[in-house]
C-alpha cells in the first residue's frame, strides 16, 4: 500500500517560492545599499560581510565629509584585496579622531605616519612586503590635503617617480582642518580660513595661488589618477576597486565637505560634493598614464553662487554689497574646468 505524503498549503507555496525568482522592478534606485540589484551590481556597504575598516566609535564632527569617503575607500579597498590591506595614514583629522590613544576605530593593520611622509612610508611597508615575497598583500597611502599637497608633496611626487606599489588617497577638504582651518595649498581662491586676509578689499584667500595635485600626478604618467566626491560613493568604490585591480603608483583625490571649517550645515555635506561637480568647481574624472580616459558629465549645470552661498567662508562675497568681480573669477574658473574637462554634452 503506497501511502501518499499530502502538503499543506502554506508548505506549497513556501517551495514555490524557494524555486523562482522574485522580480523587483526598482532597479534603478539606490534604496537600501541596493540589495535590490543583482549581487554582482551592489555597493560594497550593502552587504553583510564589509569590513567595516573604519568602526563605530570614532570622533569625527557630525556630516564629517572625511569619515565618510575614508569608510567607503577603505571597505572598497579590502574587498579588493580580500582584507589583505595595510594602511599608512598622515597625522591630521582622519588620524586624530580615529584614533586617540590607547584607542583605534580602525578594524585593519594601519600605521600611524608623521605629517609629510606618509607616501615614503607606505613605499617602505610595500617594499618589505615584497621583500618576504607577499605579493597578496596590497598598501595604501591617505592623508589630508595639508599633508598631501604641502607637507608631504616631496613624498609623493617621489612615490610616483618611482611609479612604487602604493595607492595614495588624499581626502581634501582644503585646509588645515584639525588644527583649526589654516590655509593650505588647496584652498580655493577667496575661501576665509584663520590665515587668510580676514578685512580689505578682498578677504579670503588670494587668487593665483595653490596647486592641482591631481594633474600634478598626471603629470607624472604614473598607471592611474582618478577624482571622486561623497556625493557619488558608488563612483568611489569603482575607483578605489578599479586602482587595486592595477600595480604602480595611483593616485585618488577625493572632495570631502567640512562643515566646521567651511561654516556649513552638517546635513548639507553631499550636498555641497554635488554642488561642486554641477557647478564645475570640482570635476570628477579619470586618467591613465597622463592621458585622461573618462569623465563624469554634468547632468545639471548650476551657477558657482548656488555652491558658494551655503559656505560662511564665502558669506564676505555675499550681503548688501556683493563683490560681483570676485564672483565672476570664481565662475571663470569653474568655466575652464567645464571646458578642459569636457564636462558637458552627451
Amino acid at each position: 500500500m503506497r501511502v501518499a505524503s499530502v502538503l499543506c498549503p502554506q508548505l506549497i507555496r513556501k517551495k514555490q517560492m524557494e524555486q523562482s525568482l522574485v522580480k523587483f522592478y526598482q532597479t534603478g534606485t539606490f534604496t537600501v545599499g541596493n540589495r535590490l540589484l543583482a549581487a554582482d551590481q551592489r555597493s560594497v556597504q550593502s552587504g553583510a560581510a564589509r569590513s567595516n575598516s573604519l568602526n563605530s566609535g570614532h570622533r569625527a564632527c557630525q556630516g564629517c565629509g572625511e569619515a565618510l569617503g575614508a569608510r567607503y575607500a577603505i571597505d572598497a579597498a579590502m574587498a579588493a584585496t580580500n582584507g589583505q590591506l595595510i594602511a599608512a595614514n598622515a597625522t591630521g583629522c582622519l588620524e586624530v579622531f580615529s584614533t586617540p590613544y590607547p584607542e583605534t576605530s580602525w578594524q585593519m593593520p594601519w600605521i600611524h605616519s608623521l605629517f609629510g611622509n606618509t607616501a615614503a612610508v607606505a613605499t617602505g611597508i610595500a617594499a618589505a612586503m615584497k621583500a618576504k615575497g607577499r605579493s597578496d598583500v596590497r598598501v595604501v597611502a591617505q592623508g589630508g590635503d595639508g599633508g598631501t599637497t604641502d607637507i608631504g608633496f616631496g613624498c609623493l611626487s617621489g612615490m610616483f617617480e618611482r611609479n612604487d606599489d602604493v595607492l595614495y588617497i588624499c581626502y581634501d577638504n582644503e585646509a588645515y582642518m584639525n588644527t583649526g582651518v589654516q590655509r593650505s595649498s588647496a584652498t580655493p581662491p577667496a575661501a576665509r580660513t584663520a590665515t587668510t586676509m580676514t578685512v580689505g578689499a578682498h578677504p579670503g584667500n588670494e587668487f593665483g595661488q595653490g596647486k592641482n595635485v591631481p594633474q600634478i600626478a598626471m603629470a607624472h604618467e604614473i598607471p592611474y589618477v582618478a577624482t571622486a566626491t561623497v556625493a557619488d560613493l558608488r563612483d568611489l568604490e569603482y575607483k578605489v576597486t578599479k586602482a587595486m585591480s592595477i600595480h604602480g603608483a595611483r593616485y585618488i583625490h577625493i572632495f570631502v565637505p567640512c562643515p566646521l571649517g567651511w561654516g556649513a550645515a552638517s546635513h548639507d555635506t553631499i550636498k555641497l560634493s554635488r554642488l561642486a561637480v554641477e557647478s564645475g568647481v570640482f570635476p570628477v574624472f579619470e586618467a591613465e598614464r597622463g592621458e585622461v580616459t573618462g569623465v563624469l558629465k554634468i547632468r545639471h549645470r548650476v551657477p558657482i553662487e548656488d555652491y558658494l552661498k551655503p559656505q560662511k567662508r564665502f558669506a564676505h562675497l555675499f550681503g548688501k554689497s556683493p563683490d560681483v568681480a570676485t564672483i565672476a573669477r570664481l565662475q571663470a574658473r569653474a568655466d575652464r574646468n567645464i571646458r578642459r574637462f569636457g564636462l558637458l554634452g552627451e
